[in-house]
Formats: C-alpha cells, sequence, structure tokens
C-alpha cells in the first residue's frame, strides 16, 4: 500500500549553504507579512480580498518592475516564495471559515518560518546515506545518517531553523505492509494532568513534567530568563555593558534551552505511542478533549500545554493508520469518569477531588482514571479517526 509520509531530520549545512537558507527564509518572512499587509489595505480602501494567485501576479508583474530596490526577492527561489503567499491565503480562508483567528505579522528570529523546495527536476531531492540533494543548495549533510530511506520517492521538502539548528522536513511517498492488530480487543486511554495516560489494561505513564530531568531543565531555563530579562533592562538604561551581541546569545541559549524542552517531551509521547501500537489491538479509543475549553483555566493552562495532548493525538493518528488499527474518539460530553465500569451506574456527584471511584449502587471501588479508561474502552457510541 502507498501512503504519504513525513521523515524531519538535522542537517549540516555548509556557512554558504546557510547564508542561502536565511536568505530564502528572510525573504519568505517578508513577503507573507507584505501580502498580509497588501490584504488589509486593499481591503480598508476597495472592501475585497486579494487572492494569492492575483497577488501573486501583481508582485511579479507590477511592484517589483516598477520597484528596482526590491529586486532582492527576485534572488532567491520563486517556488519558495510562491508557497510562503499561498501559506498566507489559506491563514486568511482559514479565518474567513472561522476556523482560526486573523493571521499574525511573522516576526524576525521569533516565528518559525519554512523555506520550501519543490521537486523540479529528477536529480533533485536525492537521498544517500549520509547527504541529500536540495534543489539551488545542492548536497548537504545529515546529521542522523541512515535515518531516511534511500529508495524513497521525495515529493517536495522544506527546511527551517530552530535554537541555531538546520532541520529538513520531507514528503515522501512510501510503500508499506498494512498489519491488521493480532490482539482480540481493544484498548482505552483516559488522559490527565496528575499521570499523563492511564490504559485500561492497567498501565500508567507518569507525568514527565514532574521528572527531575525536565525540573532541572525548567529551573534553568527561568534563571536564564531572569538574565535575559536583566539585560534588556540595562539596554534602556543605556549601559555599555549588554551590547546586542551578548542579547543575541542569551536569546539563543533561552531557546536552545525551550528546544531540550520540548524535545524531551515529545520524545516521551513518541515512546508511549510505540509501546500502545506494538501491543497491535483491534481498536484503540481515546476521548476528544477539549484542549481549548481546559486551557482558559489559568490555574491549570500551564500544566495542560505541557502534556502535549494534541501531538499525542496526531502521532498515535499517524501511527494507527499505518499499522492497521481503528482509533476511535468518544465525545467529550460521555461521562467516562462518572460510570461505573462494573454495573453502569452513574455517580453524578462525582468530584474532581475524589481520586477514588465508589460505586453507590454496587459498591465498586476502583482508581477514578482507571475506570474512565475501562468505560472509553467499552464505550458504544463513537466516531472512527482512522
Amino acid at each position: 500500500m502507498s501512503d504519504m509520509r513525513t521523515y524531519k531530520t538535522e542537517i549540516n549545512p555548509t556557512e554558504e549553504q546557510k547564508l542561502k537558507i536565511r536568505q530564502t527564509i528572510g525573504t519568505c518572512r517578508f513577503i507573507y507579512n507584505f501580502y498580509l499587509a497588501h490584504n488589509k489595505e486593499v481591503y480598508e480602501k476597495e472592501q475585497r480580498f486579494v487572492s494569492g494567485y492575483d497577488f501573486s501576479k501583481w508582485l511579479n508583474n507590477d511592484f517589483i518592475p516598477n520597484n528596482p530596490d526590491y529586486l532582492w526577492i527576485k534572488s532567491v527561489s520563486s517556488k519558495a516564495v510562491k508557497q510562503s503567499i499561498m501559506n498566507a491565503d489559506t491563514a486568511f480562508r482559514r479565518f474567513f471559515k472561522k476556523q482560526t483567528g486573523f493571521p499574525k505579522f511573522k516576526k524576525k528570529g521569533r516565528s518559525n518560518v519554512k523555506a520550501y523546495f519543490p521537486k523540479n527536476s529528477k536529480g533533485d531531492w536525492t537521498i544517500e546515506r549520509h547527504r541529500l540533494k536540495i534543489p539551488t543548495l545542492g548536497f548537504v549533510q545529515l546529521k542522523e545518517k541512515g535515518y531516511i530511506p534511500t529508495d524513497s520517492k521525495v515529493m517536495s521538502g522544506t527546511i527551517s531553523i530552530q535554537a541555531g539548528r538546520y532541520y529538513v522536513s520531507i514528503l515522501v511517498d512510501e510503500d508499506f505492509d498494512q498489519s491488521m492488530g493480532v490482539l482480540p480487543y481493544g484498548i482505552g486511554i483516559d488522559l490527565g494532568i496528575k499521570d499523563f495516560a492511564i490504559i485500561s489494561n492497567g498501565d500508567v505513564y507518569k507525568n514527565i513534567n514532574k521528572s527531575q530531568k525536565i525540573r532541572r531543565l525548567n529551573k534553568r531555563l527561568k534563571h536564564e530568563q531572569r538574565c535575559l530579562s536583566r539585560k534588556y533592562e540595562n539596554k534602556k538604561k543605556r549601559r555599555a555593558t549588554d551590547s546586542a551581541k551578548n542579547i543575541e546569545k542569551q536569546i539563543l541559549k533561552v531557546q536552545k534551552l525551550h528546544q531540550r524542552l520540548q524535545n524531551a517531551r515529545q520524545d516521551y509521547v513518541n515512546q508511549i505511542v510505540s509501546e500502545l501500537v506494538k501491543i497491535k489491538p483491534v481498536y484503540i479509543t481515546v476521548e476528544d478533549l477539549n484542549v481549548k475549553g481546559m486551557m482558559k483555566n489559568r490555574h491549570l493552562s500551564k500544566a495542560i500545554a505541557q502534556q502535549n495532548f494534541y501531538y499525542f493525538k496526531t502521532k498515535l493518528e499517524s501511527k494507527c493508520n499505518i499499522h492497521g488499527i481503528e482509533l476511535r474518539t468518544v465525545s467529550r460530553w460521555y461521562p467516562s469518569s462518572k460510570t461505573c465500569s462494573s454495573c453502569g451506574c452513574i455517580k453524578s456527584d462525582l468530584k474532581l477531588s475524589d481520586r477514588v471511584y465508589i460505586c453507590p449502587d454496587c459498591g465498586f471501588e476502583i482508581d477514578r482514571d482507571l475506570n474512565a479508561a475501562i468505560n472509553l474502552k467499552n464505550a458504544i457510541e463513537y466516531t472512527i479517526a482512522s
């Protein structure tokens, strides 16, 4: 069976290639912001929306020829520039459909802007064990050798910079065997804050944010953020001790710590998903959590954001699709915690502080989260995600 798959890995470009990548990303960021500003200006004057296609024609046929100071836009890949315009166009259309908020301008050094490189000819995106041929850049060394299969058919790719490191993400068309679940039963997963995930078979995955490693990194991050704040204050007071270069170095330190924390959390999620998929159940049931609504609770918003629930669900859906496991989603209104997994009685007065579920009807006693996981596993009404 053939399907699209994405690989992301770190690359080690030369200084010349780094300069080209930064120029391309900088131009893409400028064009994205220029399109947003142009659309706002046209809408205020003429009450109409300029599509990405129309803006691209106006930019190449009217604006650049009449403004020679902007000829540097032509020095980078035209496909990368066109993709940044279409990304902004998509952001506007999602806003019109009320799926997201109004598109935001991308700030230099603060937004994750990517440079898009399509496959233009047969020789582009050639994969070797230790290097990768990228359009307009040539061969770039890979830091993780052998991660990307050399027989993969690459459709397109993007390059991004995160905390001073360079990454490539490629979309490939691969053939794989979709093996069906081997266990005659399914599993239910209850996600939480006290513990990350509780499985209906009794397995518990702890909250990694309570581990000593993450706590140590968070403590170090707070220290570096305070140092950065002091450097900004000194700059406002015009003290010569904190130059722009020192501030840039401190920003890079903070970015690297943020990335270490993100990598640790995502790696933990990847391990959990891998273990769940290796069980090969017939189906996996999860709850459709209202994360946006949960984030409105100012006491729990930070803890919820650190759990990476969205990343977990996206990764689980992708792996279930590959391995032929049915992923079921139960409505957020389903009383999984309040329902007795033994007799089906609903305990409507159950409080959040009650960590042990005691059934008022049959007297069945069980951990609250494990009870919810079992109920999710046995749920009759659900929607199939994959």
